[in-house]
């Protein structure tokens, strides 16, 4: 099963790290948070992906081209250029890189993809968040249920701490919540029919503009509620915060 990942944006909130780089090469431990993304589907099982790429396409281009050397011991001939690799950690995956446009919204990339797709089922992300969704009861339900488009529903995370403050002004308790106790947001990992890019229109457009809304008013669109670990990576203080997961004991998007 095929993953598609979104990472042809502009990254404008982010543009003191995305001068050089796109948003999805940003590093999260060193390595871009794209790869570990994309890790978290490989440990699924999925192992197949389809990058629309757009803004500055050639660094991710180049990091795939330069993964199974950087990852190898190899012996090369330098007069014919014919290598042979006696070792690799290079990860076993399948990558489709299409350049979609600099200036393609969400929807036209996905649409301009849609051959490298096929008729089947796939997965759907953005290359800026990560989560701990169970990806295989996310496909259970989506499977249960027949719709043409499954969406993860989360919590958005808090950006400020909750106070506590008594009746004389003292600060009774403080919690640096990670997320809020109330509404629900696109959490960017879908699940999709193909029937659903019949919903895309012939121009360029934001997926999550006409066709989530046409696909809200036809009933074909159902939310997977999703109470774990998601953050999205809008932010220098987002990438900071991933950062300091990564350096932790506890990486909610690593699986053993």
């Amino acid at each position: 099963m095929k993953t598609l990942l979104l990472a042809g944006g502009f990254g404008t909130r982010l543009a003191e790290l995305t001068e050089a780089i796109p948003k999805p090469m940003v590093p999260i431990g060193g390595k871009p948070i794209l790869w570990h993304i994309m890790q978290y589907y490989a440990a699924f099982g999925h192992d197949e992906f389809v990058i629309a790429l757009g803004y500055k396409s050639e660094a991710i281009k180049e990091f795939f081209l330069a993964m199974r050397s950087a990852g190898s011991d190899f012996t090369v001939q330098t007069q014919s250029g014919l290598i042979e690799v006696h070792a690799s950690s290079a990860p076993n995956w399948k990558v489709t890189l299409v350049d979609t446009g600099s200036d393609s919204l969400t929807g036209e990339r996905v649409a301009r993809v849609r051959d490298f797709i096929g008729d089947e089922t796939f997965f759907l992300t953005y290359g800026d968040g990560l989560s701990d969704v169970d990806l295989d009861h996310l496909l259970d339900f989506h499977r249960g249920h027949g719709k043409l488009l499954t969406m993860t529903a989360v919590r958005p995370p808090a950006r400020f701490g909750e106070l506590s403050i008594g009746a004389n002004g003292l600060v009774e308790s403080f919690v640096e919540k990670q997320h809020l106790n109330s509404g629900w947001i696109n959490g960017g990992f879908f699940v999709v029919e193909p029937g659903f890019l019949d919903l895309i229109p012939r121009k360029n457009v934001m997926l999550e503009r006409e066709p989530f809304e046409e696909a809200t008013k036809i009933r074909e669109m159902i939310a997977y509620k999703h109470k774990g670990f998601w953050q999205c990576m809008d932010t220098k203080r987002d990438v900071d915060f991933l950062r300091t997961l990564w350096d932790g004991d506890d990486i909610p998007w690593v699986r053993d």
